[in-house]
């Protein structure tokens, strides 16, 4: 349902970057075109086929997401029981950001996806020393990092799983033929090192988010819905008919394969955000442990579940996470609380006249001297949100946050402000509210009005109007 909703922030960067190109000369100062190489290439292809509207950008991850748990649910049945398939589906239905992937234009289901699929040919490839197994194993994971730069710390999933399954001799791949292929994967992944060791180099100019907390890393492992499907199906049994002989058990080296995916992602992020002080810990990097959280639910739960019962307990998920996740207050649930296109309208609607001056903080944090300057150059990664939902009127740019050479400059603008019977400020709520607050405070302005329209989320729009000059 939120498919075709506004665009949020990120995503109308993805549709700058599919529409102009990665190489776009605003693009310099932003290392996000260059995090997701390989899902731009993607957003790009869709939008030659289905056009550019939400639903067509979105339509990659909705695809993605179902060949993900496809494949999760695969997974779920060989590792853990063959009944099992349904109930980490569900598991996954129970995680919001599962759904938050879905139908979101960026990088992140796709990413999934292919996580998914590497760990399948992985499990395949140990299984039956099949070599197809191990070059789809080695494609799938070489194109993991290009999809998303942040991915680095999954590798530690391959490389835990392939050592316990050498080491307790559960396969007929031997350390050559592992040594062999994990080399290959190597070479192929060493040009995507060097793009990350050079972004690392600049990564505290683009840090968004706090150092993590304990509490932030007890919330990003999702322990409520591994002890929820442990805890819940173990009472199931004891009060129905008292405890009964579980299903067949996982092996050591298959618990240890869904404990890392599980784990790995938020552990090596929140350690990296800690010891270098460049904190990456933000929720949507952290998606790819999802499907570990639900596959670690669904292991939780095997060890209770009866053999052939697995029906009832799934169907009991699946009933709990449409009921508490179905966002039944919403009609129409939107994709994120960012209504841009409904606020641009608004701003439209307002300054048919173009030289009703609007002023336009950046949503980016890259928007600072020196990069940042009044006569940007647009269309431009720092204001992709104009190009992408137009406002009319006459933009004036301002950087994202205030600083003394930004209210220099809009003192300058005041000339120009009082000849004019009405302005607008537009960006992200806080930045609105400053500014807001702020030009209030002018002598310069004593005569002017504010009122906020809306609401738009977390997007506002504040509309100033000269008492002194009759507007049109």
């Amino acid at each position: 349902m939120p498919l075709p909703s506004s665009f949020w922030v990120d995503e109308m960067e993805t549709v700058f970057v599919a529409e102009h190109g990665s190489h776009h000369p605003s693009l310099r100062v932003a290392p996000h075109a260059w995090n997701s190489p390989l899902y731009y290439r993607v957003a790009h292809a869709s939008q030659m086929i289905f056009g550019s509207s939400e639903i067509a950008y979105r339509l990659p991850s909705l695809f993605a997401m179902g060949l993900a748990l496809f494949l999760i649910a695969r997974l779920a049945a060989r590792l853990i029981h063959p009944q099992a398939a349904w109930f980490a589906l569900f598991g996954c239905f129970a995680l919001r950001g599962i759904a938050d992937q879905a139908d979101d234009a960026r990088p992140y289901a796709l990413g999934t996806a292919v996580a998914a699929a590497a760990v399948w040919f992985l499990v395949r490839w140990l299984d039956g020393a099949r070599w197809r197994d191990a070059s789809l194993f080695v494609l799938c994971a070489a194109l993991l990092w290009r999809v998303h730069l942040i991915y680095w710390p999954f590798y530690f999933v391959f490389v835990l799983y392939v050592l316990v399954r050498l080491f307790r001799a559960e396969t007929q791949v031997g350390w050559l033929r592992a040594t062999l292929i994990f080399a290959a994967l190597v070479l192929l992944l060493a040009p995507v090192a060097w793009d990350a060791l050079a972004l690392y180099r600049q990564a505290r100019e683009h840090v968004i988010v706090e150092q993590p907390s304990l509490r932030d890393l007890t919330l990003a492992l999702k322990f409520g819905l591994v002890l929820l499907c442990g805890v819940g199906v173990l009472l199931f049994a004891l009060l129905t008919r008292g405890p009964r002989p579980a299903s067949r058990r996982a092996s050591a080296s298959s618990a240890t394969l869904l404990l890392a995916w599980w784990l790995c992602q938020p552990l090596v992020l929140f350690a990296f955000s800690r010891i270098t002080g460049n904190s990456v810990f933000v929720s949507r990097y952290l998606y790819i442990a999802l499907p570990g959280a639900a596959l670690a639910a669904t292991l939780a739960a095997g060890y209770f579940i009866p053999p052939n019962r697995w029906k009832l307990p799934s169907i009991v998920l699946a009933c709990g996470a449409l009921l508490f996740l179905g966002q039944w207050r919403q009609p129409w649930p939107s994709h994120h609380p960012s209504d841009w296109r409904s606020a641009a309208l608004a701003v439209r609607s307002l300054s048919t006249d173009p030289a009703t001056p609007i002023l336009c903080p950046s949503p980016f944090i890259e928007a600072k001297a020196p990069v940042w300057r009044p006569d940007y150059a647009l269309p431009g990664f720092l204001y992709c949100h104009l190009s992408v939902y137009p406002v009319g009127g006459k933009p004036f740019l301002l950087p994202f946050e205030m600083s003394p050479e930004a209210e220099q400059y809009v003192h300058s603008l005041f000339g120009t402000l009082n000849t004019r019977p009405r302005f607008l400020v537009y960006g992200w709520d806080r930045q609105v509210w400053s500014w807001g607050e702020w030009l209030s405070a002018q002598p310069e302005l004593a005569g002017w009005h504010q009122r906020r329209l809306g609401p738009f989320g977390d997007v506002e729009v504040i509309l100033f109007e000269n008492s002194a000059r009759p507007t049109l």
